[in-house]
């Protein structure tokens, strides 16, 4: 176990930017944040505590869900408290565009979370680091 953690940190360290700018996005009336990575193919949704009048989170906190399109697409849901949640090949596929751009090499703070974007791809974590996602053309890694 401890050496699948060593290795998950590694690839975490290599794809996160060096050096990174912080990005803020507004948020819509209902407090949800939608944005899409520069390539197109990643786009998430946060979504704030409480959720919102139409949509309820799982455990009630935060939630960052993103939908990646190729090389398959698949979705990855992070509450605040616990592991992230893959689906591989969801039945809703409305992913990815937007306004909302997540430049690379900039960092975003939502409450609960962090995100990174690089040109290698995109990671949140919860604030604690304990859970996470990691999306990219060609990972998908959730913990």
């Amino acid at each position: 176990m401890r050496i699948l953690l060593i290795s998950l940190m590694a690839m975490l360290m290599a794809i996160a930017p060096a050096h990174a700018k912080e990005q803020t996005f507004v948020a819509e009336a209902d407090g949800q944040v939608s944005f899409v990575m520069p390539s197109g193919n990643i786009g998430c949704l946060y979504t704030p505590r409480g959720g919102t009048d139409t949509y309820e989170t799982a455990d009630g906190g935060p939630e960052i869900s993103c939908d990646r399109i190729a090389p398959s697409y698949v979705n990855i849901t992070l509450g605040e408290k616990s592991a992230a949640v893959l689906t591989k090949n969801p039945g809703e596929q409305g992913c990815c565009g937007g306004d909302n751009v997540f430049a690379y090499g900039n960092t975003v703070r939502f409450d609960g979370f962090t995100c990174s974007s690089s040109s290698a791809g995109l990671i949140c974590e919860t604030l604690d680091k304990r859970h996470g996602l990691c999306l990219s053309r060609t990972r998908t890694l959730h913990y």
